[in-house]
């Protein structure tokens, strides 16, 4: 008995619209069944929670079937339309992977089949493009955390790069000067020093009496400091002269 295509095209368009709740849309009955489905992953058109900053954009696009006289014992036709959101490439991908399905299921009514295969490759591509933006996420975030490790860390610092950044740190700041002045004011002056500042230092004490008003004649001499001065081997220039006698006692 020939196989009444016909009718079976009929009964898949009834039992699709019913597992499909609605969502089918028939473009044509006549001379061929033409119609579309749509197909898109779970966070198509999601709007992002409180506690996410966005949610990654879904893929979606509508699987447009044609029926050939003689199917399901030929394959149907497919195009795609209205597709969002897909990366290049993704169009051609996911045809092939319908018309490897067609292969797999000639003979039998295999819309149902198409579509679902078709869903399940847009998940799987949809997963990769969350899973390479996590990892760039992840890279940024790595990034970021490097950027700032290294302000905190800053250059390695040795007695000697310190030395010489604390020299020109003190010059830039005034402070060298400022220690200069300090230990200027603070050091305690040498005789020379006082000296070359003060010639006055040079001017005997006298002078000073007499500037003060104090009669020369008014000059306390202490007389012990010269007792005994008999007892001090001096040279005299008596020794010299031939006809020096000393005294007898």
């Amino acid at each position: 008995m020939e196989r009444n295509y016909r009718e079976d095209q009929t009964n898949e368009i009834e039992a699709l619209d019913s597992i499909y709740c609605g969502e089918l849309e028939v473009l044509a009955s006549e001379p061929l069944h033409r119609f579309k489905l749509p197909i898109a992953t779970t966070d198509y058109g999601l709007e992002p929670t409180e506690d996410e900053e966005e949610v990654m954009e879904g893929l979606c696009c509508k699987l447009v079937f044609s029926y050939t006289e003689r199917y399901p014992d030929t394959a149907p036709l497919v195009e795609i339309e209205d597709a969002e959101n897909f990366r290049e490439g993704y169009e051609e991908g996911l045809l092939e992977n319908i018309q490897e399905t067609i292969k797999e299921n000639i003979g039998i009514e295999m819309i149902f089949s198409l579509v679902s295969s078709a869903q399940e490759w847009l998940n799987c591509k949809y997963d990769e493009l969350k899973s390479a933006a996590d990892s760039e996420k992840e890279a940024a975030l790595r990034a970021k955390e490097e950027e700032e490790r290294k302000k905190f860390e800053g250059t390695r610092v040795t007695v000697e790069s310190f030395m010489t950044w604390k020299t020109k740190f003190e010059l830039d700041m005034g402070i060298t000067e400022r220690k200069e002045k300090i230990l200027g004011e603070t050091r305690k002056l040498t005789g020379k020093e006082l000296f070359m500042q003060d010639n006055t230092l040079n001017e005997s004490d006298l002078k000073f009496l007499m500037d003060a008003g104090e009669p020369i004649e008014n000059v306390r001499i202490d007389e012990t400091l010269f007792q005994n001065i008999e007892d001090l081997e001096l040279d005299s220039e008596d020794d010299d002269d031939e006809d020096y006698v000393p005294d007898e006692k």
